[in-house]
């Protein structure tokens, strides 16, 4: 990925359709209004009064701001950084400066700011918003991302290469077809692990990479591997990011089904429900099992990613019951 790709992914505007976005904006234009109020108050009466008066012109703005710039932002993405960066700014600039208008006009409050005053607080807010969310994307730079994901990338374990490569050594005078088809399953496998993986992906793209791993499993675990895939409302356009459910299967494998002599069944089960894509996977659970940090590494890194794509719209859970262990990831239905 080329230098100018890298920084126009990192300077990319603040999704104003993601929920932890508009939550952080929330957060930092309440915080300036009280400072502003803490500043020009001598007292706590005074300082609830004027807390509320500004509260009551400043919200229905901003509300009203985050409502249009919600609403544009499949158009604000299409422009350029600086662009779009100016149209959010006018955009804010327009409401307020209308709000004020029709604020004034009904009379509601006898001691109104000046609409110059109003105006400037809203830009200077504007621009503090804009300059957080561009420190906050630029601390999660490609680099870092590309670090993450390599560090995830890594943890495929040495003994599934030699496992794999010793099971197709075994098919290949017996079985050469097969063998070909799982040294072809590992070439694909291993061409998306090595890949630049920073982009969302189909959920239908995943399904399939999981499936290869799973069918290389299969040759070496035979009937100790059993799965069972409950897919049918998958919405298979759904992107989510890459190496996500490969990483789950494999620990499902290495922490569920290797440990028990007779193996088990590994259940995925992905639906979508109220716009929201879905993913659990159940596998057996050995009260036994010595890897259950390696597990929880593997957990943390996939929803550091989850964050990073999607902020507060995405979480991933576990949950341990009845010699069953279940991870159930939630994320937002977005399509191209």
């Amino acid at each position: 990925m080329n230098l100018e790709f890298s920084m126009r992914k990192a300077n990319r505007l603040p999704n104003m359709r993601n929920l932890g976005v508009n939550l952080r904006i929330l957060i930092i234009v309440n915080a300036a209004l009280a400072l502003g109020a803490i500043v020009l108050s001598s007292s706590f009466n005074q300082f609830f009064s004027l807390i509320a008066t500004t509260s009551a012109i400043a919200q229905p703005m901003l509300l009203l701001s985050l409502l249009l710039l919600y609403a544009c932002h499949s158009l604000l993405i299409k422009l350029r950084y600086w662009q779009g960066l100016l149209v959010m700014v006018l955009i804010v600039l327009f409401i307020c400066n209308s709000m004020y208008e029709l604020i004034s006009q009904l009379l509601i409050f006898n001691d109104l700011p000046t609409q110059a005053r109003v105006l400037f607080f809203a830009l200077s807010i504007t621009a503090i918003t804009l300059y957080y969310f561009n420190l906050h994307q630029r601390a999660y730079s490609p680099a870092l991302i590309e670090a993450r994901l390599q560090a995830l990338q890594a943890r495929i374990r040495p003994h599934f290469l030699f496992n794999s490569i010793n099971a197709v050594l075994s098919l290949i005078r017996s079985q050469p077809k097969q063998a070909e088809t799982a040294l072809e399953d590992m070439a694909d496998l291993f061409r998306v692990l090595m890949a630049d993986n920073r982009d969302l992906v189909p959920l239908a793209q995943e399904i399939a990479l999981s499936r290869q791993y799973l069918a290389l499993e299969k040759l070496r675990l035979d009937e100790r591997l059993n799965i069972q895939w409950q897919i049918d409302d998958m919405p298979p356009d759904a992107l989510i990011p890459p190496l996500v459910l490969q990483p789950l299967l494999e620990n499902a494998v290495y922490h569920g089904i290797e440990p028990l002599a007779m193996g088990g069944k590994i259940t995925i089960q992905i639906y979508t429900k109220r716009n929201e894509v879905h993913i659990v996977l159940t596998n057996p659970y050995s009260t036994q099992n010595n890897h259950q940090n390696g597990n929880k590494m593997a957990l943390k890194n996939i929803r550091e990613r989850l964050t990073l794509h999607f902020d507060l719209e995405a979480s991933l859970k576990s949950t341990q019951s009845n010699s069953e262990y279940q991870v159930h990831i939630t994320l937002p239905h977005t399509k191209k």
